[in-house]
């Protein structure tokens, strides 16, 4: 298991990927790879002009390699947000260049 992940298993954590998506659930299980598992997932789709759009994922897994950022949730702060009026530009994908 990821040993910095381990603090957050059981709770509810927001993870967002690669690709720009914003992902978030219960995270119930993670390994050495980071391939994540989430459990009553769903993703935020954000928009320029419409509030954010909640699509229901379930029981979700996202592989290690397009985990971007796995962040903790104050859920006291995030119930009391209106995401249907929050408007904001969507995530692009991450972009790599130059060798390592």
């Amino acid at each position: 298991m990821s040993e910095p992940l381990q603090a957050y298993m059981d709770k509810t954590v927001q993870i967002i990927t690669n690709d720009g998506k914003v992902i978030l659930g219960t995270l119930k299980g993670v390994d050495t790879s980071v391939n994540v598992v989430l459990h009553g997932s769903t993703e935020r789709v954000f928009s320029q002009d419409e509030g954010v759009e909640i699509v229901p994922l379930g029981l979700y897994i996202i592989r290690g390699d397009n985990v971007g950022i796995v962040g903790l949730v104050d859920e006291g702060v995030d119930s009391g947000i209106e995401w249907s009026e929050v408007k904001a530009q969507p995530l692009g994908s991450v972009r790599h260049e130059g060798g390592v």
